[in-house]
């Protein structure tokens, strides 16, 4: 089991954003809305005003103080420096402006592909998985295929229909590795549970994908081999939380949350900068 979390760790960190290798793409590409997560409109494909002349974010160390906890939530799953890098061989689009609009149309769909790489990743890594790992080592050696492809070839790609093959197998390794837990807390896919009083629940085997846990009140509760995928929480606490485990949990939903150094993540996924530390 130590080699699997070893290799668990290494996957994470290849399908984690390297913005020292990318051209500020999420900054650029994709659009935004004035919000709580957000501090003013941006529109896709015009630049952040704080993206500076490097590729670097000019506040990236207050972005939640400056109103822009979207971004802290944010992961393009290595999407970045695969376009940036691979796709378009180190040509940026500031040098080569007739690429730029296609790089950004290319972007957030690289994103879709790397996010179920990494996710595909994550399921060949988990022991109760097996039954299906030929299947899942075939989906991720197609999946790895098409991020190869040149921009014309990806443009064109039925991503919706590829996502529906990944996420069946995906759906397939949640029940194999939950369902060696017995009594599971009946929680309906996708519900709703803003704001949710949940302090102390025991959620073990659930399935919350999806879910919206959005301030939700999930202080010291039992989250071990839960499905998380997709789960939203931006405010939820998760202080004394245990998530150990737990599915499919990524980096930007750990940093969208509240918590502390008694809250207990999975291997690899750190406690975030503004997580209050205790003791």
């Amino acid at each position: 089991m130590s080699n699997q979390i070893k290799d668990h760790n290494t996957n994470l960190k290849n399908f984690s954003a390297d913005c020292e290798n990318c051209f500020g793409l999420c900054c650029v590409a994709l659009p935004y809305a004035k919000s709580a997560d957000f501090a003013f409109d941006k529109e896709a494909g015009t630049p952040c005003p704080n993206l500076q002349s490097d590729y670097r974010c000019g506040i990236h160390k207050n972005l939640r103080k400056e109103g822009f906890r979207g971004c802290v939530g944010y992961e393009c799953f290595g999407a970045g420096q695969k376009v940036s890098q691979v796709t378009y061989d180190g040509n940026d689009w500031r040098d080569n402006p007739a690429l730029a609009k296609e790089m950004f149309d290319v972007f957030p769909i690289m994103q879709q592909l790397h996010e179920m790489l990494c996710y595909l990743n994550e399921a060949l890594n988990l022991e109760d998985a097996k039954p299906i790992y030929k299947n899942l080592q075939s989906a991720l050696e197609e999946t790895e295929h098409l991020t190869n492809q040149n921009p014309k070839s990806i443009l064109e790609l039925n991503v919706q229909a590829h996502r529906e093959i990944v996420n069946d197998l995906l759906l397939r390794t949640s029940e194999l590795v939950r369902s060696k837990v017995s009594h599971k807390k009946d929680i309906r896919r996708g519900r709703d549970l803003f704001g949710a009083k949940l302090k102390g629940a025991d959620l073990r085997g659930a399935n919350l994908r999806g879910a919206m846990l959005i301030a939700a009140d999930l202080r010291e509760s039992d989250m071990r081999v839960t499905d998380l995928i997709g789960a939203d929480f931006r405010d939820a606490d998760l202080r004394g939380a245990n998530l150990i485990g737990s599915i499919f949990l990524t980096q930007a939903q750990v940093n969208s949350a509240k918590g502390d150094s008694t809250t207990k993540l999975p291997p690899g996924l750190r406690i975030p900068d503004h997580w209050i530390k205790v003791g």
